[in-house]
């Protein structure tokens, strides 16, 4: 058995995906990252020698080359991290249709396309599927209708997976992160903030009250949980959905103007 371990990362140019790929290349990994934009995964692949893979895995073409290019290139995968996403808020009776499609396309979709074309390779590895999915598809939020279906719906296709191909030593988890202080959340945050008529540190500021810890995480605190599900120490970890959100989701709303913490 080939003793390399080769990982593929969506989304890997910014965020929890550069973070994994630089901490699983310092760990040995050969990495591979995808993303529809080269400036970034070209910095990521500076830092730690990741194979970058341009294109669009939200289509059967692009998603399929992406394993096609890394199978070429190192001959074989043992894990797929399904990490990127996009958020987009609107109430139900607003959105456009365009807007759901993007959502699902992008978030779920491609997902499905990425696990349906690597499924093959990863079974003659055992190796290991990570979804990143998020506390909004357990917990609802304002105008979060597509991101949450879709993310919820992650999940259950995780967990799917995870059912089906474990009689082939496949393992298939999610993980469910809280506040992230990436690219995409500062996004979020401006939105809002324009939204409010206020600055993003206020919106800041009133979302951190929701989190038990204090704070957002760092992208890297959220890479470490998915090496740990990569990894032979979460050998017997299968269909999992790993919370790493700080406690946020613990926090009952309608208590928090009746106690302070001291």
């Amino acid at each position: 058995m080939n003793a390399t371990i080769v990982t593929v990362i969506t989304g890997g140019g910014t965020g929890v995906g550069a973070a994994l790929a630089r901490l699983l290349s310092e760990r040995g990994h050969k990495v591979v990252i995808a993303g529809r934009r080269r400036e970034p995964l070209e910095a990521v692949a500076a830092d730690c020698g990741a194979h970058i893979v341009v294109g669009d895995v939200a289509t059967s073409a692009g998603a399929k080359g992406l394993i096609d290019e890394a199978v070429k290139t190192f001959g074989h995968i043992n894990n797929l991290v399904l990490n990127a996403g996009v958020v987009k808020n609107a109430q139900v009776h607003e959105m456009s249709e365009e807007m759901w499609r993007e959502t699902i396309d992008i978030n779920l979709t491609a997902n499905f396309l990425l696990s349906k074309y690597a499924l093959p390779e990863l079974m003659k590895t055992k190796g290991n599927i990570v979804g990143v999915s998020s506390i909004a598809s357990l917990r609802s939020g304002y105008g979060m209708a597509p991101y949450a279906a879709s993310k919820a719906a992650l999940t259950s296709l995780m967990e799917n997976i995870a059912y089906n191909y474990a009689p082939h030593g496949v393992r298939a988890n999610t993980v469910c992160p809280g506040w992230i202080l990436t690219e995409m959340a500062e996004q979020e945050f401006a939105e809002a903030a324009h939204t409010k008529n206020t600055t993003v540190e206020a919106i800041f500021a009133d979302l951190l009250k929701f989190v038990p810890q204090g704070r957002a995480s760092s992208p890297m605190e959220q890479a470490k949980p998915i090496a740990w599900l990569l990894s032979d120490e979460a050998s017997y970890v299968n269909g999992a959905s790993l919370v790493v959100d700080g406690g946020t989701i613990l926090v009952d709303a309608g208590m928090l103007n009746l106690h302070t913490q001291a």
